[in-house]
């Protein structure tokens, strides 16, 4: 993707991203290699909206969406937040920027303190930024507990006295607690029921709507990213395969390796059948990329061109961006 001017409509624009994870070896541990974990990708989020992250796990979903909050540091690249660029910012400046950028982890226990009720919990970025009294940051905290759906004598309990589902629902409060602009979603519902995933979702798209919330939203179940997302991008070994609105990627998948994800959706009616694409080979390492396209090695439609050449992300219609020589 080219850099573009950035418009008033994104709050978040990244662009030629890159983290790589140096590889060390040897008495004086010299790096002798790097694992790219993300490689050069580029993207915008509007205000408002939810754009989707999907992929096979370790594709570099969650890294971008650290990287982007600072809470890895990054090989290269930029990230605007609001005109902003996240990646130079240094002391308070910083923790003002991070007032408006939170997150919400995949494993809802381990991201919570055992020891401290969850209402110190969803108090404790109050606390961190120094808004109001005690009083008032336990305040805050009960009603951002009741817009999950919680009460205030869950403020007292400890994380182990509750639920998956509302540990999660306590993550998404702490989350929303400064008032922020933009969440970084990292897979919040993988790790729930499927009868709670919906619930959560459900929660997510009401606090959208009522505080004006942006999300960038990580997930490996496709359902989920088409029923929550706006726009969906699609990553493979690093790298952004295709970019597209949802009822676009879901109505006419381009690349490959998005068709194949697709095919792997199960069918509601037992009575239809859909096309599967399997897909042969194990995923390249992020350690040793393949030359070219990445995908090539299981690529069914692979060219020789693919095994020499790197396709360029470029638009091949309304906001619809694709990495693959099929569809020059």
């Amino acid at each position: 993707m080219s850099i573009q001017d950035t418009n008033s409509e994104n709050l978040l624009v990244v662009r030629n991203l890159k983290k790589y994870f140096p590889v060390r070896a040897g008495f004086f541990q010299k790096v002798v290699a790097n694992v790219r974990a993300v490689d050069d990708v580029s993207f915008d989020i509007k205000v408002g909206e939810t754009l989707g992250l999907v992929g096979e796990s370790g594709c570099g979903k969650t890294t971008i969406g650290r990287t982007i909050l600072r809470l890895i540091e990054p090989t290269s690249g930029q990230a605007l937040f609001n005109g902003q660029d996240v990646f130079k910012q240094r002391g308070r400046s910083m923790k003002n920027l991070r007032r408006q950028m939170q997150i919400i982890f995949q494993d809802p226990y381990a991201s919570l303190d055992p020891r401290m009720p969850v209402g110190e919990s969803v108090a404790e970025g109050l606390r961190i930024h120094g808004i109001g009294s005690k009083r008032d940051r336990f305040e805050i905290a009960v009603k951002t507990l009741k817009k999950v759906g919680l009460e205030e004598y869950h403020a007292r309990r400890y994380p182990h006295e509750f639920s998956g589902g509302q540990r999660q629902r306590i993550g998404i409060a702490r989350a929303i607690a400064l008032a922020p602009d933009f969440i970084v979603c990292d897979e919040p519902v993988s790790a729930l029921d499927v009868s709670i995933q919906s619930q959560v979702l459900n929660i997510l798209k009401d606090l959208q709507s009522e505080l004006g919330l942006t999300y960038l939203f990580i997930a490996h179940n496709l359902s989920v990213v088409e029923h929550i997302s706006h726009r969906v991008g699609v990553m493979y070994v690093g790298k952004m395969v295709e970019l597209s609105p949802r009822e676009e990627l879901f109505r006419n998948p381009l690349h490959p390796y998005t068709k194949a994800l697709m095919s792997a959706i199960p069918v509601p009616d037992p009575r239809l059948k859909r096309e599967r694409m399997i897909l042969t080979g194990d995923v390249p390492s992020p350690l040793n990329p393949p030359p070219g396209c990445r995908f090539h090695t299981r690529c069914p439609f692979a060219m020789d061109r693919c095994r020499m050449e790197e396709p360029a992300f470029r638009e091949v219609g309304p906001d619809h961006w694709v990495a693959c020589f099929l569809v020059e």
